[in-house]
């Protein structure tokens, strides 16, 4: 279960990367606060000054979809993002993200599993992939990391 958290949120973390937000923070051992129960957490910030809502919110869901996408190549189960349970708040952030951006749900749907599929060949090229392994090897290494472990480590791959 923690290596395949590592390789959930490190899709996070990369992707958050490639699209212009930054990773504040990234755990497999999260606070069990009062939030949701979570087995590991990826905190994003978001320079929101320097994209448009419509750039925002299509990064949003490249970003929510990533760590599927990256569990999924990792276990090579080929599963729809929204119909896994542990996937929920992945797939409820980038529907929100799409209602924002698209009107009706089938064109809402089609887009997310158009990205879905965008990403699994993306993150499956072999640097990304590489990329993904780095932050994986960090996390069960060290359990949490910043900022700037996440972008020293990936700088070595971007």
């Amino acid at each position: 279960m923690i290596e395949l958290s590592a390789y959930h949120e490190a899709g996070h973390a990369l992707m958050a990367t490639l699209v212009g937000a930054f990773v504040e923070s990234i755990t497999i051992d999260p606070d069990w606060d009062d939030s949701p129960e979570r087995y590991a957490d990826t905190r994003i910030g978001w320079p929101v000054d320097n994209f448009s809502e419509r750039e925002l919110q299509e990064k949003m869901i490249l970003v929510a979809l990533a760590g599927p996408v990256a569990e999924m190549l990792h276990t090579g189960d080929p599963y729809h993002p929204g119909l896994v349970a542990e996937w929920a708040n992945d797939w409820r952030q980038a529907e929100n993200a799409a209602e924002k951006i698209l009107d009706g749900k089938q064109k809402q749907y089609a887009h997310l599993e158009q990205k879905t599929i965008e990403l699994y060949h993306l993150l499956d090229q072999n640097h990304y992939w590489a990329a993904i392994a780095a932050i994986v090897d960090n996390l069960l290494a060290h359990e949490t990391m910043q900022r700037e472990q996440v972008e020293e480590i990936l700088q070595i791959w971007l």
